[in-house]
């Protein structure tokens, strides 16, 4: 198997872009962080709406949780595609689909009237997500030149993410408690439009596909792969990790993405070339996302639980009690950029997991009938402050060794790894909080389980901490370690690219 082309030798490989005069940088930065926004607070802003939703449209049990889960396995399954579908087709053509579908789709949920309309409507919304998601980073390191200049970029992106994953609670309560559940959707449509009218205008087309033609079965494969496996994580909740609906999606997941793979060893042209996995940049930043995320994600979801359960806030309470949290993982995410070029990005994401982890190891010590500040707002605002900073590094790294035409690709792989791993980390410790409280809902119960799983996530950040110091490249931001440079081509010269495997 020949090399994957290097950096410099795909640089030399011309983007097709449109002939009108590129926007503003801050614009096209505004654009990317408002579509992301937009996928990040619809993963968390309808569960504060279940309840209402359930009452209104008459849900059952499995439907309530199909609300979410026919978003998450949507979301997770087409993430791939839809980044490799931006390097072929258009990053903007992507970014311009996918938020369609998310807004139409938010429109029709919001006007359901049926269940199954509701869950079609929250499937499609997972589909155009996922389309959209990759785009928006991919859009933004691609307008940034690698350095300071994108770290900051991908600060503000990251920042707005975490910010929206951290409004959900708080947005949905007062969406649901001033107006009704209808409006925890429907609000997506306006802000939809506006963005879609601004990308339209304002964004260049921009891609580095080469005119290759898709990869239809490792598309295929993927999907399915992804979207079952996902779908066995969220069945964990209902039927648990012993039983056949959650092992036979597991193992059938596994096995399409071992058989993608194989797939893709032999393809000419693949989806995923299996070279990434080559450059440590890429590998190791998807892996410390995947266990950052399967902790950091769980972090929102049971501190609501103990608000709400053991200490008696109501959902907008909740909401209004994470707000200095939002304001940590913002502040994080803005910080590390500017700490990234004197201590380089490995040693500032290191140092996000270990403030993080001190912040659970601290949550962990919560009582039945703690206080807001000790128990709530002082080691939330430790964990997010930590998310931040250890988000930004990571999505730089892992962005900054791949070649352009594998940009969207890459940017793919990142949300994916960070959505998998909360996925699987939420299911894995919903189990382990199950299992400490016994079954009991007394207050002192919860508060076991919840502080045991506070606990896990300490030690899984640990050993995040650990396995980034050791396999991370160093440098500073957007580090270009020796697996991905290579010599200039001699002067008037064109270095010629390598075939592909």
């Amino acid at each position: 198997m020949t090399p994957m082309p290097t950096l410099r030798a795909a640089e030399e490989i011309p983007l097709s872009r449109s002939r009108r005069p590129a926007p503003p940088t801050w614009l096209v930065v505004a654009l990317a962080c408002a579509g992301q926004f937009l996928v990040v607070l619809d993963v968390s802003v309808v569960n504060v709406a279940l309840p209402s939703m359930r009452s209104d449209l008459g849900l059952s049990a499995p439907g309530l949780q199909w609300v979410v889960n026919a978003y998450t396995i949507a979301f997770a399954g087409f993430m791939l595609l839809g980044g490799r579908a931006g390097d072929l087709y258009g990053r903007k053509l992507m970014f311009l689909v996918g938020l369609a579908l998310f807004t139409l789709a938010s429109l029709a949920g919001g006007l359901a009237q049926a269940e199954w309309q509701l869950l079609a409507a929250r499937a499609v919304q997972g589909l155009g997500a996922a389309v959209l998601a990759p785009s928006t980073l991919t859009i933004l390191t691609s307008a940034v030149p690698e350095g300071a200049p994108r770290a900051r970029a991908i600060a503000t992106w990251t920042a707005v993410g975490g910010g929206g994953g951290a409004a959900g609670g708080l947005v949905g309560g007062l969406l649901v408690d001033g107006l009704n559940w209808r409006w925890v959707l429907l609000i997506n449509v306006p802000i939809g439009a506006l963005v879609l009218a601004g990308a339209l205008f304002w964004l260049t087309e921009g891609r580095a596909g080469g005119g290759r033609r898709p990869d239809l079965p490792g598309a295929v494969l993927v999907t399915a792969g992804l979207a079952t496996l996902a779908y066995g994580i969220v069945q964990t909740e209902a039927e648990g990790w012993a039983s056949a609906a959650t092992l036979v999606p597991l193992a059938g997941g596994a096995a399409l993405i071992g058989l993608f793979l194989l797939v893709e060893a032999r393809a000419k042209a693949p989806l995923m070339p299996l070279g990434l996995f080559r450059l440590r940049s890429v590998s190791s930043a998807n892996v410390a996302m995947f266990l950052c995320g399967s902790a950091m994600f769980c972090m929102w979801f049971f501190m609501t639980l103990y608000a709400q359960n053991v200490l008696g806030y109501t959902p907008l309470e909740a909401g209004l009690a994470l707000v200095p949290s939002s304001l940590a993982v913002i502040l994080g995410s803005k910080a590390a950029p500017r700490i990234m070029p004197v201590l380089g990005a490995r040693n500032v994401a290191v140092t996000g997991a270990l403030v993080a982890a001190a912040g659970f190891g601290w949550q962990s010590t919560m009582s039945a009938d703690g206080a807001y500040v000790t128990t709530i707002m002082l080691p939330g605002v430790l964990m997010m402050l930590g998310a931040g900073l250890s988000a930004t590094p990571l999505a730089a790294v892992a962005t900054s060794g791949a070649r352009p035409e594998d940009a969207g690709l890459v940017s793919g792989l990142v949300n994916t790894s960070r959505t998998m791993g909360g996925s699987l980390g939420l299911s894995v410790m919903a189990t382990i909080a199950a299992a400490r409280s016994g079954g009991e809902a007394s207050a002192e119960a919860l508060t076991a389980g919840y502080a045991l799983v506070f606990r896990t996530g300490c030690l899984v950040l640990l050993g995040g901490a650990v396995l980034m110091r050791v396999w991370l490249p160093g440098g500073s931001a957007g580090p270009r370690e020796k697996d991905c440079a290579v010599p200039r081509a001699p002067k008037g010269k064109r270095l010629r690219r390598s075939p592909r495997p």
